[in-house]
């Protein structure tokens, strides 16, 4: 009994001690990631590989070679990275190293529409054409290699700047990916669908071709009347204010769990209209 009460705390101590080595190892990757400093953490473990390759074939020279470089590495690494070491160290004294990524799902999400919904506003009032579509779960890499990569912070300042009039990427579609404005003056399919009206573009007809093919959600700009416009799964919804554009993508891009609730809210809209 008391053997297996033993084995019990040390295999306990071994776990929280292993959940804790990962957790730390985790946050670190969180705190380089975008910056320089990954590509070397990349080339560590590209190091080490070589040199278990070495050992395992006894080839003496590449050994003797990565010897030296996992030996001098350290002292490279602090020379070539004193900024990004000082800033961790900084958040170490200030406590939040291990906080930078304590936003919620919900802050994240409602980060992303504020910055859409006054783009599109902006957009709107000053009859600025826009195409933007929203990545879920369907890939969009065939879509953003057509435009331009951007990989940038999405806020509203660089999504407006993107669609300005008579700048190089303002024609085509921007495609947003969770946080980031993925690429910009993307081609996309346009819809053959015979039931479009007339009136509308090549960006109305392009936001349905995406949504046929994709989940995607996409908002129309409209350069020629201002008003807003968003598709989804083959529908179009039309004359969109900045509430109601608000409101419909926190159903839509919301966590999972509110799918349902989303949906009898779209019924209820459909009822009532």
């Amino acid at each position: 009994m008391l053997d297996g009460g033993f084995d019990l705390l040390e295999l306990l101590r071994i776990g929280v001690d292993i959940a804790l080595v990962w957790y730390v190892l985790y946050k670190i990757i969180m705190l380089i990631r975008g910056t320089k400093a990954i590509q070397l953490l990349k080339g560590i473990v590209v190091v080490l590989i070589v040199w278990g390759i070495s050992i395992a074939f006894e080839l003496h020279t590449i050994q003797y070679l990565t010897n030296q470089v996992l030996k001098w590495g350290f002292v490279v690494i602090i020379i070539l990275f004193q900024p990004e070491l000082r800033r961790a160290l900084e958040q170490i004294g200030r406590g939040s190293l291990f906080s930078r990524s304590s936003k919620s799902e919900e802050e994240i999400l409602e980060h992303r529409i504020e910055a859409i919904v006054k783009s599109c506003q902006y957009m709107a009032k000053r009859r600025i054409g826009a195409l933007i579509t929203i990545e879920r779960e369907t890939g969009m890499g065939d879509y953003a290699e057509t435009g331009t990569l951007i990989n940038g912070k999405l806020t509203h300042q660089l999504l407006t700047n993107i669609f300005t009039p008579n700048t190089p990427l303002h024609d085509g579609a921007v495609i947003i990916k969770e946080e980031e404005i993925f690429a910009a003056a993307c081609y996309l399919p346009l819809s053959e669908s015979p039931f479009i009206s007339k009136e509308l573009g090549t960006r109305h007809r392009a936001a349905m071709g995406i949504s046929e093919v994709t989940d995607a959600i996409t908002i129309v700009v409209s350069e020629e009347t201002g008003s807003i416009s968003v598709t989804k799964n083959g529908e179009l919804k039309r004359d969109f204010d900045q509430e109601g554009l608000r409101s419909y993508l926190r159903e839509n891009l919301s966590l999972p769990v509110r799918a349902s609730e989303s949906k009898s809210r779209s019924q209820r809209g459909k009822d009532n209209g």
